[in-house]
């Protein structure tokens, strides 16, 4: 990626673009302003409640009643903080330093942070976690060492098939979220540099 973007005939670094986006930010209509704040932590929000989903899903198929607040609460925190961390680091911190400027690369972007961080993840993370609370309570057989990953792949496949419908309202949910934000910047870039806003688009 080069340097420098041309804007206008002038060329101005990356640390200036970034910083003439941030303060005409307050110039977006309110809607566009709170979209691009929050949107990310509803995204969060539903990576949180894939992680209860499959948590729960879990628990029941390995018989585990024990700990449920002390499986649950890291299973809603952390595909939380991920996803938004994710997304905040794919798509809107390169958006308001003008390093993203491709509409379907930004889309992309969106559709896999909601599929990874907020579906496989969560998916990912319940598994070690509630084999290992099977395997202190005893709740459910447990694999010898050398089938180990078939086991998992086994316990897992049904639980997979019962959160596509979760991933796909993920990828479709990533998606559009990118694709906001990513027509609130272009309102931004209009706003910052006039006509020659579209000199930043590849």
């Amino acid at each position: 990626m080069p340097e420098k973007e041309r804007v206008g005939g002038n060329a101005l670094s990356r640390a200036v673009i970034a910083e003439m986006l941030a303060k005409n930010f307050e110039k977006l209509p309110d809607i566009d302003q709170k979209i691009f704040k929050y949107g990310p932590m509803y995204l969060g929000g539903n990576g949180a409640l894939a992680g209860l989903i499959s948590n729960s899903l879990y628990r029941r198929a390995l018989n585990v009643t024990q700990a449920p607040v002390a499986s649950g609460l890291p299973m809603a925190v952390l595909p939380f903080l991920t996803t938004f961390a994710l997304y905040s680091a794919a798509v809107s911190a390169p958006l308001m330093s003008g390093d993203l400027n491709c509409p379907s690369c930004a889309l992309i972007r969106g559709a896999l942070v909601g599929v990874v961080g907020g579906g496989l993840y969560p998916i990912l993370l319940a598994l070690p976690v509630n084999v290992g609370l099977a395997s202190r309570y005893v709740t459910a057989p447990l694999p010898e060492k050398g089938n180990v990953l078939r086991y998992w792949m086994d316990l897992s496949r049904p639980i997979v098939r019962k959160m596509r419908a979760v991933l796909v309202l993920q990828v479709f949910f990533g998606t559009y979220l990118s694709s906001r934000h990513f027509e609130t910047y272009t309102k931004l870039a209009h706003i910052t540099f006039g006509s020659g806003g579209e000199d930043l688009k590849d």
